[in-house]
C-alpha cells in the first residue's frame, strides 16, 4: 500500500511571487507596444506570461488569481487567434485588469483580503467584453484564373498525433481542449478518445486527466505549426508525431526511401523536443545556448560580499607581513602570493558581479506611467531609453526608482506641451522623453531630457519670492535660479492635481540622491527643453583606489575619478577670492582644494617647509578639481566598510576601509568633497 504524501506548499510561494512579478512586467511591457500592426509573437508572448501566472496561481492555491487571469487569457486567446481584433479598448482593458492582478498578488503575499468587489468588477468587464470580431477573410482568386486542384491537393500532409496528458495537467492550468482545439484551426480534424487509462470508480481523482487523444490531421501543415502548439505542455504530456502520407499519392504506392527518411526525421525532432520560436532546456540536460540560475537570498549575497572583504583584506596584511619580514626573496613563497593576489581578485569581481544588476530594472515601470499619464493630459509622447544594460549596485537599482519616476512626470506635466503648442512653435506633434545612463568617471551617469518648454526663469522666481524663498531684493544667476524648483515646497503649477502642485516632487528627487552619496543637477532653455542630471558614487563594497598621504595619515581617492597625478609648486597655485586657489592645468584652470585644511590633518611647520605637493587631478562630471596631497603612496582595491553605520556620516567621506598594516584609511567621496568645499 502506497501511503499518501502531504507537501507544504507553502515553502514555494516566495518563488511563486516573483515569477508572478517578473510575468506582470512581461505583461505590462507587451500591452504598451501591443497594436493593431503588432507582430504575433507579442501577443503569444503576453498570452505565455498570463497562461503561466494562472497555472501557477491553480498549482499553489491562489484560485482567485487562477479564475482572474483565466478571464485575461481568453480575450489574448482570441486575440491569437484572429477573432478578436487589437484595439485601443482592449488594451486599456487588459492594462486595467493587469493593474487589478497586481492588486491581487501583493494582497496574496501581505495575506491581506483581496479587494473582491474590483475584481468582480473588472472580471465581468473581461467576461462581458465583445470588442471588434475580426471577419474571416476570403481567399480572392481570380475569375479567368481557375483554381489548380492538384497544385492545392500536393500541399496537403496527413499527420497522426499521439497525445497523452499527464494526470497532474490540470494542476498546471493547462486544458487539453484547449489545444486541440488549436489544432483543429489548422486544418481537417478527427479525433479518438482513448479510455485505457481510466481506472476504478473509487480510485479516481476528479482533479486528474486520465483520458488520451489520438487524432489525424490533414491540411496544409508543417511540423512546426503542430509542436508549436504543444511546446507549452512539452513536459505535462507524452507526444508523438508522424506524418502519414500525401494525399495525392495511392494507396497501392509503396513508401520509398526518400518518404522513410522524412518520416524518421520528424520522428527524431519530436522526441527530441526540437521546434521553432521559444524553447525550454529539457530536463535530462542543457543547452549550449541557454543558461540556468537559482534564486538566492539577498542576505546569503551580503553574507558573501562581506566574506570576500575580509579576504581581500587577509590577503593584503600577508602580503604586508612577509614584506614587514624580509621573506619576500623567497621565489616560491613569491609565486604563492601573487598567484592568491590573482585568485582574490577574480573572486572579488566575480562576488561583486551578483549584486550588480542592469538599470534596465529601473526603467521597467517609466512606460506605464508615460502611458496613463499622458492619456490623461491629453499629450502625445514618445518614451526611449539607451544604455539600459549599464549595471547598478542592487541597493541603489532598488533606490533610484521614485526619483526617476517623479522627474519623468514632471517632464511630462511641465516640461512637454501639447500637440497644439508644439506644432506653433514649429516642433514635432509628439514629444520626446529620453533617459540615458552610463559610467563616467567612477560615477553612474543617469540623464533624462525632455524636448519641451524649458524652465522659465522669470517664473520661477516670482514664484519662490512669493513663496518667500528669495528675498526680493537677493540677486540670482540663472543656474540659481533653476536650482529653486528643488526647494521644498516650490512648484509652479496653477492648480494642484494628483500630477503635481504640491512642491514635494522634486525635493523628494534631491533628497533621495542626497541619501545615496549622489547628486541631481538641472539644465535647461526656454523654449528648448530641460535635462536632469543625475550623478551617483560608486557605492559597492569593494573598489580600487589611490592611496595619498597627508602628514602620516593615508586617505583614498577612488582610481576611475583620477585623470592623473602631478608635481606642483606653491608659486604655480593662484590664491583668489574668498580663500579660494586656482591652477594653471593646460589649457584651463581648476580649482585646488588642500586636504590637510579640509580634513584639519596638523603637519610639523619645519617637515612642511621642505615638502614638495602633488595635485591629484579628478573629474566630476566633465569639471576638473585638483585635490592637493603631500605624497602618492600607490593603488590597492579596498574593502568599504560604512562609517555612518559604526561612527557618523561625515561630509566628503564615503566610508573607511582597513590597510595591510592593519591602520585605518578613510576613503573620499569626491562629489561630497567639492561641494563641502564650495568649488
Amino acid at each position: 500500500m502506497v501511503s499518501e504524501v502531504n507537501i507544504d506548499l507553502s515553502q514555494f510561494h516566495d518563488v511563486f511571487f516573483e515569477e508572478c512579478s517578473e510575468g506582470m512586467e512581461i505583461m505590462e511591457s507587451g500591452l504598451l507596444n501591443l497594436t493593431s500592426e503588432s507582430d504575433s509573437e507579442v501577443i503569444n508572448t503576453i498570452f505565455r506570461a498570463a497562461h503561466s501566472i494562472k497555472g501557477g496561481g491553480g498549482t499553489f492555491g491562489f484560485s482567485e488569481i487562477s479564475n482572474f487571469t483565466h478571464g485575461m487569457e481568453t480575450i489574448l486567446d482570441e486575440m491569437r487567434n484572429g477573432k478578436l481584433a487589437v484595439t485601443p479598448e482592449a488594451v486599456e482593458l487588459l492594462l486595467e485588469a493587469l493593474d487589478c492582478l497586481r492588486d491581487m498578488v501583493q494582497s496574496s503575499k501581505d495575506k491581506t483580503p483581496i479587494n473582491k468587489e474590483l475584481v468582480s468588477e473588472i472580471h465581468e468587464k473581461l467576461e462581458n467584453f465583445t470588442g471588434e470580431a475580426v471577419a474571416p477573410v476570403a481567399e480572392n482568386i481570380p475569375e479567368d484564373e481557375p483554381l489548380n486542384v492538384s497544385d492545392e491537393q500536393d500541399s496537403v500532409s496527413t499527420w497522426n498525433i499521439s497525445f497523452y496528458p499527464h494526470e497532474n495537467m490540470f494542476y498546471t492550468g493547462n486544458d487539453p481542449f484547449r489545444l486541440i482545439r488549436e489544432l483543429q484551426c489548422l486544418g481537417d480534424l478527427k479525433t479518438k478518445v482513448n479510455y485505457d487509462r481510466l481506472p476504478e470508480f473509487s480510485k479516481m481523482d476528479v482533479q486528474n486527466c486520465y483520458l488520451g487523444w489520438d487524432l489525424e490531421l490533414k491540411g496544409d501543415v508543417s511540423l512546426d505549426q503542430i509542436t508549436e502548439i504543444f511546446e507549452w505542455v512539452e513536459d505535462d504530456c507524452s507526444l508523438e508525431v508522424n506524418l502519414k502520407n500525401k494525399v495525392t499519392e495511392t494507396e497501392s504506392e509503396s513508401e520509398n526511401e526518400e518518404e522513410k527518411e522524412v518520416v524518421e526525421e520528424v520522428r527524431a525532432r519530436v522526441k527530441d523536443g526540437e521546434k521553432t520560436g521559444r524553447r525550454r532546456v529539457e530536463k535530462s540536460g542543457f543547452s549550449n545556448q541557454e543558461t540556468s540560475s537559482i534564486r538566492v537570498g539577498i542576505n546569503k549575497v551580503d553574507g558573501l560580499v562581506n566574506l570576500v572583504g575580509e579576504l581581500v583584506i587577509t590577503q593584503s596584511i600577508l602580503s604586508r607581513v612577509c614584506n614587514d619580514l624580509g621573506i619576500e626573496r623567497n621565489e616560491k613563497l613569491n609565486e604563492c602570493l601573487d598567484q592568491l593576489e590573482r585568485n582574490t581578485r577574480d573572486l572579488q569581481e566575480q562576488t561583486m558581479g551578483i549584486r550588480m544588476l542592469p538599470i534596465d530594472f529601473a526603467f521597467q515601470r517609466l512606460p506605464r506611467i508615460v502611458h496613463d499619464l499622458s492619456n490623461s493630459l491629453g499629450k502625445k509622447v514618445d518614451l526611449k531609453f539607451s544604455g539600459e544594460t549599464t549595471e547598478l549596485d542592487k541597493t541603489v537599482l532598488e533606490k533610484i526608482g521614485d526619483p526617476l519616476m517623479h522627474l519623468v512626470r514632471n517632464a511630462l506635466d511641465h516640461g512637454i506641451e501639447s500637440s497644439d503648442v508644439r506644432v506653433a512653435a514649429g516642433k514635432s506633434e509628439k514629444g520626446l522623453i529620453s533617459i540615458n545612463a552610463y559610467h563616467q568617471g567612477g560615477n553612474i551617469i543617469i540623464e533624462i531630457h525632455d524636448d519641451g518648454a524649458g524652465l522659465d526663469p522669470e517664473k520661477i522666481l516670482n514664484k519662490a519670492r512669493e513663496k518667500g524663498l528669495v528675498d526680493n531684493d537677493e540677486v540670482l544667476n540663472e543656474l540659481q535660479i533653476q536650482n529653486l524648483i528643488f526647494a521644498p515646497g516650490f512648484s509652479t503649477a496653477a492648480v494642484v492635481s494628483d500630477v503635481s502642485g504640491r512642491g514635494v516632487g522634486m525635493d523628494v528627487v534631491r533628497r533621495n540622491m542626497t541619501d545615496l552619496g549622489g547628486t541631481v543637477e538641472v539644465a535647461s532653455v526656454l523654449g528648448k527643453g530641460s535635462t536632469f542630471t543625475i550623478r551617483l558614487p560608486l557605492t559597492v563594497a569593494i573598489l580600487e583606489g589611490q592611496m595619498v598621504s597627508i602628514g602620516d595619515q593615508v586617505f583614498i581617492v577612488p582610481l576611475l575619478s583620477i585623470i592623473e597625478s602631478i608635481q606642483v609648486s606653491e608659486k604655480d597655485i593662484n590664491a583668489i577670492a574668498n580663500a579660494a586657489e586656482l591652477y594653471p592645468y593646460r589649457d584651463e584652470y581648476i580649482s585646488v582644494i588642500r586636504l590637510r585644511e579640509v580634513f584639519n590633518v596638523h603637519i610639523d611647520e619645519d617637515d612642511d617647509e621642505n615638502r614638495r605637493g602633488l595635485l591629484v587631478v579628478i573629474d566630476i562630471g566633465g569639471r576638473r578639481v585638483g585635490l592637493y596631497v603631500d605624497d602618492v603612496v600607490g593603488q590597492q582595491q579596498v574593502v568599504i566598510k560604512s562609517l555612518e553605520q559604526n561612527y557618523q556620516q561625515v561630509p566628503g567621506i564615503a566610508g573607511a576601509t582597513v590597510l595591510g598594516d592593519g591602520g585605518v584609511a578613510l576613503i573620499i567621496d569626491v562629489l561630497g568633497l567639492v561641494q563641502t568645499s564650495n568649488h
